[in-house]
């Protein structure tokens, strides 16, 4: 970063100082109404923690999969999102997400501002048992990692800096609408009955499509294909990943009762079931059952169960795991064979498709016996289609609104500063041409 172009997040920095003098966040009560409970809060702030470490996971996950060169630097992408998207969450974005809503769409930025007086605002109406401050901590883990799934598509060819710029854009105009229109009770998507348990559309679907987007922005990268770094990284990033995603899931029944247990179950046998399937579906076509392909297997049946999670049974995830990973397998294979599009570690096929038959495959088997608060409908597999369709127009409207979106941001952020490095930068890789360091 040159010190020219530095001068504007200092600015922006001092800014926030500022703010903070103004919105000190210091509550004249700090609320403790009857409601809070405390084993649900306990096990609420134990899933916020196993979220955040899902984004040191994913950077072991992609840093694994990239050329020596640019481990370094594909590992701090996630690890700056994990920065950037905080300060952005506490200033706006929760409000932005969660504030009262402007036309179903988005919220209002002024409704927790600087997080002005939230420990002593009452609870979440849908998490009235635990306080306000540990939802708004649970969710920004969502907004940290979803930016940084992106990464994969654009890996050994972006700037860093122009990253940065992009991810907080594409978090207040891309991330925050979809959270508060699938999530918020006002939202439009949650009032239309669209189910959406831990993030389908707002985090997999939302980051695929944005990936795909980036994959076509972005010129084709001089070296084309897969030299993977350390295929350790990758396992540890998905067993890290993995774990992670048990709060993930789990947590998204935002509290510590039967629909938690349900949540963990389903998203282990999806797993499980897609990571087998994934390695077995290689060696049917004639290749060897790679470690690196059990891994992918294994995230891919993680995206596709996201939004089933608390909606479909047991037994029900084990065919959501195989289904999604047979999917996602063959879009990846006709992606690498047949275009030209670069999407370094495939994002797209692995979040976007994968989140894509998540969100269709909830439409047929969610029923009202697993989540009876808040299932809207039984599945198409129990002889009901309203939800269903449902779904498939929220896919329809979220692949559309992600994919253009994010196609407008990008080249606004170009305009601005360029995104992608010069040949000689990628030649000597983004560890040494962007940070300075080597592996």
């Amino acid at each position: 970063m040159s010190r020219k172009l530095a001068l504007i997040p200092l600015g922006i920095l001092t800014i926030i100082v500022v703010l903070t003098l103004i919105f000190p966040s210091i509550p004249a009560a700090v609320y403790a109404g009857p409601e809070i409970n405390s084993g649900d809060t306990a096990w609420m702030i134990t899933a916020t923690a196993l979220v955040l470490f899902m984004t040191p996971g994913l950077a072991f996950f992609y840093g694994g999969m990239v050329r020596k060169k640019n481990v370094i630097s594909t590992m701090a992408q996630s690890f700056i999102s994990m920065a950037v998207i905080t300060i952005l969450w506490f200033v706006v974005g929760f409000s932005l997400a969660f504030g009262d809503t402007i036309g179903g769409i988005i919220g209002n930025p002024k409704t927790f501002f600087m997080m002005d007086d939230i420990l002593a605002h009452k609870p979440w109406s849908l998490a009235p048992s635990i306080p306000l401050v540990i939802f708004a901590m649970y969710q920004l883990k969502f907004a940290i990692i979803t930016p940084a799934l992106i990464t994969g598509a654009f890996a050994e060819r972006v700037k860093f800096t122009s990253y940065i710029l992009f991810i907080i854009l594409w978090s207040i105009l891309i991330y925050s609408p979809l959270a508060h229109m699938t999530w918020h009770p006002d939202g439009y998507f949650f009032k239309k009955g669209v189910l959406d348990f831990a993030g389908g559309t707002v985090v997999h679907m939302s980051a695929g499509w944005a990936a795909l987007a980036s994959a076509l922005f972005f010129k084709s990268r001089t070296e084309g294909g897969l030299e993977p770094a350390r295929i350790t990284y990758v396992i540890l990033g998905t067993a890290l990943l993995w774990f992670g995603w048990l709060g993930f899931n789990g947590g998204s029944a935002l509290a510590a009762n039967a629909l938690a247990g349900s949540a963990l179950a389903t998203t282990t046998g999806a797993s499980a079931a897609a990571a087998f399937t994934w390695i077995i579906f290689d060696t049917v076509r004639g290749r060897k059952p790679s470690a690196m392909g059990a891994c992918i297997g294994a995230v891919v049946g993680l995206v596709a169960i996201t939004p089933a999670a608390g909606f479909v049974s047991l037994t029900h995830s084990l065919t959501i795991g195989i289904v999604s990973a047979i999917i996602s397998n063959l879009v990846a294979e006709w992606r690498n064979a047949k275009t030209n599009i670069d999407d370094t570690l495939d994002v797209f096929p692995c979040h976007g498709v994968g989140g894509m038959s998540g969100m269709l495959l909830t439409g047929i088997f969610a029923h009202k016996a697993i989540n009876t608060a808040n299932t809207t409908g039984n599945g198409l597999y129990f002889g009901e289609t309203n939800l269903f369709f449902i779904h498939l127009i929220g896919i329809v409207v979220v692949s559309i609104f992600a994919f253009f979106g994010t196609a407008l941001l990008l080249r606004i952020v170009n305009l601005i500063t360029p995104m992608q490095v010069s040949a000689e930068e990628e030649e000597a890789g983004l560890d040494v041409s962007q940070h300075g360091e080597r592996l």
